[in-house]
């Protein structure tokens, strides 16, 4: 490969700039985090749009699709075939009862939205959670952005924080930026923050390098981006070497890392979460909503329980009662509820019959998801399964509704177009409406 002359008329490296970003002892600076801050340029108040009820959410992903009536929508009356093995228990909320294990969860019910009626067709898990993660039914046509890459794309970042977050990973493939720039995708810690190991990936500074050392590079890293801006036509090379620096603001910055350090926690809070990935993942999810973050995204369990559901939910659920109870009191205690939405989701219910091998298969008919804060009314049950959980009774919701509500809530213009590839217009949200009887 021949080297371009660079401007001073000398050879220029036989590779460019991004790749110079990934080689070598400065690859390992965490660099990639300039991504995450190229949004800031187009960022913007949605426009049209009414004043924010919130300003943060806290996405609880349950992959695999978590049965509906082993989680809020219990049906002690049904026939024992459809009821299961497990009993429920009265909440906060008079007449309403929940799963069994649900002890703690059902004490903060006067506290949470709770949605019984949502609906889709898509009984397959990819397309159950491009439905949830996205707002937007699958196309092979075009990969459609997450909500959180939406967010990210017209809120952008505060605080020195990354505008969107996975704790540890994105959740599928469809929690990144689809057809806007890879500047919209989220920012994965890349380690579970329940492991005694954890350390952000792109956080760290590496061993052996100190923040001296550090800066001595970042100049280096300047004076290489000098050389090369005046020699690359790239879509806004010139704004995103300002990204980088932000990227460095956030490796130098003392506060911005401290966000993710759970170790900052007390031993009561600790366990008031509970041990484990659930309380590991919603307890870091606090931290960063509380540092600024706008979107954070987090999974736990793995709920696609075909055979031993029962079984399998005795083990899985409890921690996620005790880790889901306790933020949704921490965070209402610290004031951060009203201005953060949480909602646990999952990519379809399960079938309303338990099957030949004491499972339950996929059923995207009626689910149910939980909502808490964001400007929501507490205490709220909206829509309704039927006796038998298997269609809803009354006002059913869409993912398209569920996601316009999580958009106005935070000040996201949902009639919005935004501009695929090809100069192709395309709405934020296709044909769903805010749930208006959820909001407060």
């Amino acid at each position: 490969m021949t080297p371009r002359p660079d401007r001073c008329g000398g050879p220029r490296a036989p590779f460019g700039r991004r790749e110079f970003l990934q080689v070598g002892s400065v690859a390992t600076l965490g660099l990639t985090l300039g991504d995450w801050f190229r949004s800031e340029a187009s960022a913007a108040s949605a426009r049209g749009a009414a004043a924010p009820a919130c300003d943060s959410v806290i996405q609880i992903y349950l992959p695999g699709g978590v049965a509906h009536q082993e989680f809020v929508d219990p049906k002690p009356g049904a026939p024992s075939e459809y009821r299961g093995e497990m009993d429920s228990i009265p909440t906060a909320l008079p007449g309403e009862r929940f799963n069994e294990l649900m002890v703690d969860t059902a004490k903060v019910a006067d506290r949470l939205t709770i949605i019984r009626s949502m609906t889709h067709t898509e009984a397959a898990h990819e397309r159950g959670t491009h439905n949830m993660i996205t707002g937007y039914r699958p196309s092979p046509a075009i990969i459609y952005p997450s909500i959180g890459s939406v967010v990210t794309s017209e809120l952008g970042p505060r605080n020195e924080m990354p505008p969107y977050v996975c704790v540890p990973n994105p959740t599928s493939e469809y929690a990144g930026a689809g057809y806007l720039s890879s500047a919209y995708g989220p920012f994965s810690l890349g380690s579970d923050p329940a492991r005694r190991s954890f350390k952000v990936r792109d956080l760290s500074l590496p061993e052996g390098v100190g923040h001296e050392r550090f800066a001595h590079r970042k100049n280096l890293l300047d004076m290489v981006d000098d050389h090369f801006t005046s020699m690359e036509e790239a879509d806004g090379i010139d704004a995103m070497d300002a990204f980088y620096q932000r990227a460095y603001s956030v490796l130098a910055s003392p506060q911005a890392r401290e966000a993710f350090n759970l170790k900052a926690e007390s031993r009561a809070t600790l366990a008031r979460y509970g041990k484990g990935q659930a309380g590991a993942r919603m307890l870091m999810a606090r931290r960063l909503i509380e540092a600024g973050v706008r979107f954070v995204s987090l999974s736990y369990g793995a709920w696609d329980t075909h055979t031993y559901h029962f079984r399998t939910t005795e083990r899985i659920l409890p921690p996620l009662d005790k880790a889901l109870a306790a933020l949704i009191a921490d965070m209402d205690e610290r004031g951060l509820l009203e201005r953060t939405m949480v909602v646990v989701c999952s990519e379809f219910g399960r079938t309303p019959m338990v099957n030949a091998g004491a499972g339950r298969d996929h059923w995207p008919r009626v689910f149910s998801v939980v909502l808490a804060g964001g400007g929501l009314k507490r205490g709220y049950v909206h829509g309704a399964s039927d006796a038998l959980a298997a269609e809803p009774a009354s006002d059913p919701v869409s993912p398209e509704d569920l996601a316009a509500t999580i958009y106005k809530q935070l000040g996201v213009d949902y009639t919005k177009e935004l501009m695929a590839p090809g100069e192709r217009p395309l709405d934020i949200v296709d044909g769903g409406r805010p749930i208006r009887e959820i909001i407060a």
